[in-house]
C-alpha cells in the first residue's frame, strides 16, 4: 500500500459536499493511510446530499506535526470552517511544516482565510470562489486538479478522480 504510515486530517462541517469528503477519504484508506475526520467540535456531521461524517478529533487538538496531510472538502461547509481559528493556525502550521494540504470545489475559501494564497499562486475550485481567489492574490486556472508545491488542488465533484490521483501523487512523495 503505496501510502502507509501516512496520517490525514479530514476536516468537516455542516453541509460539506458529500462525495468530496467520501471518494478522497476512501481512496486514501484504500492506499493504507490512516485517516481522522476533524470538527470545531466532536459529533455528527451532516454533508449537503444526507450522507455523515463523524468527527473523532477536534480542530483545536490538531498539531500539524502529527500529520502529514490535510484534506478540505467543499460544499458550504468551508465557510463555516474558515471562521474556525484552531483550523486556520492548524494549516499554517502545516505550511511551514510544508505538509500537503487537499482543497476541492469551496474549500479555497478556507485557504485563503489562513493567509495560503499571496504571491500569484495558482488555484482552482467552484467558479463561486473564483473572485475571493483572484483578490487573495492567486492566479485561477481551469483546470481539474493539479499539485502547486504542498498545495493540492481541485475544482468540482466531477473532477473528483483527478484530485484524488493528484492528492496520491503527493503523498507518495
Amino acid at each position: 500500500m503505496k501510502l502507509s504510515g501516512l496520517r490525514v486530517a479530514f476536516v468537516v462541517a455542516d453541509e460539506f459536499e458529500d462525495l468530496e469528503y467520501h471518494v478522497p477519504r476512501f481512496r486514501l484508506l484504500e492506499e493504507g493511510a490512516a485517516v481522522v475526520t476533524s470538527a470545531a467540535k466532536l459529533g455528527t456531521y451532516t454533508g449537503k446530499g444526507g450522507l455523515s461524517a463523524e468527527a473523532t478529533v477536534t480542530t483545536a487538538s490538531l498539531e500539524a506535526g502529527a500529520f502529514d496531510a490535510v484534506v478540505i472538502p467543499g460544499g458550504w461547509a468551508p465557510d463555516k470552517l474558515r471562521r474556525d481559528l484552531a483550523l486556520l493556525e492548524f494549516l499554517r502550521q502545516m505550511r511551514v511544516q510544508q505538509k500537503i494540504q487537499g482543497y476541492i470545489c469551496h474549500a479555497g475559501w478556507v485557504a485563503a482565510s489562513a493567509g495560503l494564497l499571496g504571491g500569484g499562486r495558482p488555484v482552482t475550485g467552484s467558479l463561486g470562489i473564483k473572485d475571493d481567489m483572484i483578490a487573495h492574490g492567486a492566479v485561477w486556472r481551469d483546470e481539474a486538479a493539479f499539485r502547486d508545491g504542498d498545495l493540492v488542488w481541485g475544482r468540482v465533484v466531477a473532477d473528483i478522480p483527478d484530485f484524488c490521483r493528484e492528492l496520491v501523487r503527493a503523498l507518495e512523495r
